[in-house]
């Protein structure tokens, strides 16, 4: 019996209908595709014959998507990306060089203790850029960027690397002294983690003393707890290699959850899907 299937178009004429659709004339379609305006047409109206449908009203100056094109335009979006993501994690060539954009802080408490690990997960050359403290925009271009938020922000590749928790810690010297530990010298951070008001309304302490001492980083905050400067509210994994040391305590069981954090976020032409892979186990 004859197969009565629709016969598959050939991939350049998708290709034409989904780049005219998206660009919304046949000469910008065109030159996204390094084709003439004559070739997309051409191969559109090949399709349109193919499929017995009318994919796009003809208008002096512009095209529109038929109620058939606007039906079928998701479809092929959808294997597009599809057929490009698979090939990408079978077949992408690795990037030979990988940078990475992050605060001090991350790129000295979180990032530098697992370099050798990223490096050899990755078989890249790792390139640490330093984010300028108050650039708060996330542009997506072939940087991998790490930023503290809530994780909403619109790259492709999105991956929180811990869960936020904020606890008091101190020089393992003060835990001699017979008074409280609400009664010690604070530290504080700007910035968007928990504040000692926070901690006050969490848990019923005293709002005073105010800190002693205030910074407008955490990696330096964190310097000067462990040099004995006082109580810090400290991110318990950026300390988390201080404290298995000895060279911080905690003085309370209490913790402060916080639903933001540190994110690594990156484009589709920062890294291969592989690289990205590797780049997330290895930052664990």
């Amino acid at each position: 019996m004859e197969n009565s299937r629709l016969k598959l178009p050939p991939l350049e004429w998708i290709r034409a209908f989904e780049a005219a659709a998206r660009c919304g004339s046949f000469t910008a379609a065109a030159g996204e595709t390094g084709l003439t305006q004559s070739a997309i047409s051409q191969r559109i109206g090949h399709l349109e014959k193919l499929l017995g449908a009318k994919l796009f009203e003809r208008r002096p100056r512009a095209i529109a998507l038929t109620v058939e094109g606007e039906a079928w335009l998701p479809h092929v979006r959808s294997a597009l990306s599809s057929l490009q993501d698979s090939s990408e994690a079978l077949f992408g060539a690795r990037r030979g060089r990988v940078t990475i954009s992050a605060s001090l802080s991350v790129i000295d408490l979180w990032l530098a203790p697992r370099l050798q690990r990223l490096t050899e997960k990755t078989a890249a050359q790792i390139s640490l850029q330093t984010m300028v403290l108050g650039a708060h925009s996330v542009p997506q271009d072939e940087v991998i960027r790490i930023r503290y938020g809530s994780g909403d922000w619109p790259h492709f590749y999105t991956h929180r690397l811990y869960s936020e928790k904020i606890t008091p810690v101190v020089a393992p010297e003060f835990t001699r002294r017979e008074d409280p530990w609400t009664s010690w010298p604070r530290i504080t951070v700007s910035g968007p983690r928990p504040s000692w008001n926070d901690w006050a309304d969490q848990f019923g302490i005293p709002t005073t003393p105010l800190p002693v001492l205030r910074l407008d980083t955490y990696a330096p905050a964190q310097t000067i707890a462990r040099a004995g400067g006082g109580v810090l509210l400290a991110s318990l994994a950026l300390c988390e290699a201080d404290l298995k040391a000895g060279n911080l305590v905690r003085v309370s069981d209490d913790v402060l959850a916080h639903h933001e954090s540190y994110w690594m976020l990156a484009s589709k032409e920062a890294v291969t899907k592989p690289q990205w892979d590797d780049l997330v186990s290895a930052l664990k």
